[in-house]
């Protein structure tokens, strides 16, 4: 393992990963947590000690972990689990704490790591691969992206009870009120999204001076690649490669420089805000919005108008649906003294049961198909969560699996920040300055992966 590439690239990682990409990790405000060594091994009296470490969460996540551990302990006094939750909130601490552990070699058995990064960890070998513990029929009942997050070179290395996704939100009251069709979005399928021209026709009628049409920027990190991804697959091109080893003809290809020109028209237009105000759907101050699946929730507790929700929106060109996913995944250290205990418990932990339960505390959805069936996600089996579960289970996936996926997304987010800005203070869209960036973006990501992971 090439320590100084380890410690680059955690720091890489702690600074790109955002919380908001993935639905965020709840309330961080909690700084509970179940004591937790790191990896112990098996205790004088033949029992196995495992550790686990995790993000902090909201006070129903904290309070499920309690009674799962509890529950497990007591019926397995053969194989103890403990947690350390962490808290993320303070200055990158989650991620601080795994770059140190990583260079001392005191990981704990089992980490909890961001998707994109399961990769990342896989080639420089933090953690080891756990197919032996998820038969090919465990693994059918997990929806694909899941399954291809959680995969690096043909072994699965992580796996995860919750994913997230992104759709196209809607103010109905004021669409009505620009002259929209809302019941046209609201009769729109999974097999027939809003097209890209559809929705800047729609951005382009509800823009005023008080309105912006859309909203497309999640934030200036993550939520970049995280949230637009699917356009640029829509049309007919990923970031990466298939294999994750290359970025050159695939970001800065025609097909995605077409994308990114698409993008920055509608902040050219001012159809959309390149730095949008807080909550910008919410407080009314947008038509429309490519949102969280979390949002959901936020908009059916907090919002005084009427809205409605509806699939990714897809590219004239091909109509090829696609969606985003992506959410934290437990995976087992390298430093872990028992593999097969810490497997036993992994499979316990995304058991149906536990993946339904644990879903529904931290109020996202379920990786399992069969965890919709447990009563305790039944709102999810009607609208709009209905909605969120079929894109999941269609249209999703997963960011590019590869060991450079933090250098990608940094510059990937850098030079749309830029694109963007240009476009805004322009009011045009330049393509040779969208190619010259993009290329950029292909050519820092080769820089890393032939230095650390060509063959």
């Amino acid at each position: 393992m090439n320590m100084k590439k380890v410690l680059s690239m955690l720091l890489v990682s702690a600074m790109a990963m955002s919380l908001t990409a993935c639905g965020g990790s709840g309330g961080g405000d909690s700084a509970a947590t179940t004591s937790g060594d790191s990896s112990a091994g098996t205790s004088a009296d033949g029992v196995v000690n495992i550790s686990i470490w995790s993000p902090t969460d909201k006070e129903a996540v904290e309070a499920w972990w309690t009674e799962k551990l509890a529950e497990w302990n007591a019926e397995h006094p053969e194989i103890q689990v403990s947690r350390e939750a962490i808290d993320r909130s303070d200055s990158y601490a989650y991620e601080n704490k795994i770059t140190t552990a990583v260079t001392s070699s005191d990981l704990p058995d089992i980490f909890f790591v961001d998707g994109p990064t399961v990769s990342y960890y896989a080639a420089n070998g933090i953690i080891v691969p756990i197919d032996d513990y998820f038969s090919q029929e465990d693994l059918s009942d997990f929806v694909p992206s899941t399954v291809a997050q959680c995969t690096y070179d043909g072994k699965l290395y992580a796996i995860s009870a919750t994913e997230s996704s992104v759709a196209l939100y809607y103010n109905k009251d004021y669409l009505i009120e620009c002259g929209v069709d809302v019941a046209d979005i609201d009769s729109r399928t999974v097999d027939n999204p809003l097209t890209w021209s559809e929705l800047e026709e729609i951005a382009q009628k509800c823009t005023t001076d008080n309105y912006v049409g859309t909203h497309i920027i999640m934030d200036h990190g993550e939520g970049l690649p995280y949230a637009l991804e699917p356009m640029f697959i829509s049309n007919g091109k990923d970031f990466i490669s298939d294999d994750g080893s290359t970025a050159e003809g695939y970001v800065n290809s025609p097909e995605c420089v077409e994308t990114a020109e698409y993008l920055a028209n509608l902040i050219a237009n001012g159809y959309a805000n390149i730095d949008p105000i807080q909550d910008e759907f919410l407080n009314g101050a947008c038509a429309t919005m490519l949102g969280g699946s979390w949002d959901i929730a936020i908009l059916g507790a907090s919002a005084d108008f009427d809205w409605g929700v509806t699939y990714y929106p897809v590219s004239d060109n091909t109509k090829k649906a696609v969606s985003p996913c992506g959410d934290w995944s437990a995976a087992i250290s390298k430093d872990c003294q028992n593999v097969d205990a810490a497997g036993q418990f992994l499979q316990w932990l995304v058991n149906t049961e536990n993946t339904a339960t644990y879903a529904a505390a931290i109020a996202k959805p379920a990786t399992r198909n069969s965890a919709y069936d447990d009563p305790a996600m039944a709102e999810y089996a009607d609208e709009p969560l209905a909605m969120i579960v079929e894109q999941l289970q269609n249209t999703a996936v997963p960011r590019p699996r590869t060991p450079s996926y933090s250098v990608f997304s940094t510059k990937y987010a850098e030079a749309m920040t830029n694109i963007f800005s240009e476009a805004a203070s322009s009011h045009t869209v330049d393509t040779a300055y969208i190619q010259s960036e993009l290329d950029g973006v292909a050519a820092a990501f080769q820089e890393d992966y032939d230095m650390y992971y060509a063959n």
